[in-house]
């Protein structure tokens, strides 16, 4: 998945917020890439999102958490668990960026725990200890989320962060800092919107936002890479389409 981001191929997914790994099954089969496993807002536990994980494996998905808070013993706990990557909410500051990496990477370019026998190591047999540190290091992916007012502020410092993969633009909180709660189409949310991602890309850095299809499909002739949609709007599009074709709409 980094690899691909790397070569700004765009990348497709699906949120989920309740424990179903039939539901994720279903989702990497269907081929999308990835899986957000929402901890933030969502009915997750540490043992669901384990098994999440190893059912977006299965289909060749990279399992992506996003943790309740950007908190170093929670990415660890979920990362240990074999999630690929996170997804960190309310980054505000260079700080904040640099925190998350740190929470991530081992040493020498964080302070992660460093156990060999969990699951994102293969319980050991990933290698010894150096060979594990540098796959995981390099492997596991890193976005953060811009959706604060004063995260836009200080936009510019937050892009000098180094190690962050992805740069993403959460519009409903934004939306809410901003003064407009959920209303995405406000002129003030829009132009804020637009201008994170004018200065991300000007940055040369990658972008990721939400939503459906035809949105997804727009975003990704703006140059953003990293999309995703939510598993329950997916399965109320589907829904509706089938009762509106057997005149039940």
């Amino acid at each position: 998945m980094k690899a691909k981001i790397k070569a700004g191929e765009p990348v497709f997914g699906i949120s989920i917020m309740f424990p179903s790994p039939h539901l994720v099954e279903i989702i990497g089969l269907l081929g999308f890439d990835w899986v957000l496993i929402d901890c933030e807002h969502g009915s997750m536990t540490a043992e669901n999102v384990e098994i999440l994980a190893l059912a977006a494996e299965r289909h060749g998905m990279a399992p992506i958490v996003r943790p309740e808070v950007n908190r170093p013993d929670l990415i660890a706990k979920y990362l240990d668990r074999g999630c690929m990557g996170v997804q960190i909410p309310h980054v505000i500051t260079r700080a904040d960026a640099e925190a998350a990496v740190r929470a991530v990477k081992f040493a020498p370019e964080g302070m992660r725990g460093l156990a060999r026998g969990t699951r994102a190591g293969d319980y050991g047999f990933l290698g010894d200890g150096p060979d594990m540190v540098k796959a995981l290091n390099d492997e596991t992916l890193i976005c953060i989320q811009i959706e604060d007012r004063e995260a836009l502020d200080n936009l510019d410092e937050i892009l000098e962060a180094d190690g962050v993969d992805v740069f993403f633009v959460g519009p409903s909180d934004l939306s809410q800092s901003l003064g407009h709660p959920g209303d995405r189409s406000h002129p003030e949310v829009k132009s804020a919107i637009a201008d994170a991602f004018a200065r991300i890309h000007a940055a040369g850095k990658a972008s990721g936002t939400p939503g459906e299809a035809a949105a997804a499909a727009e975003h990704v002739k703006q140059g953003i890479l990293y999309h995703y949609t939510h598993s329950q709007n997916l399965i109320a599009a589907s829904g509706r389409a089938y009762l509106e074709a057997v005149g039940r709409g």
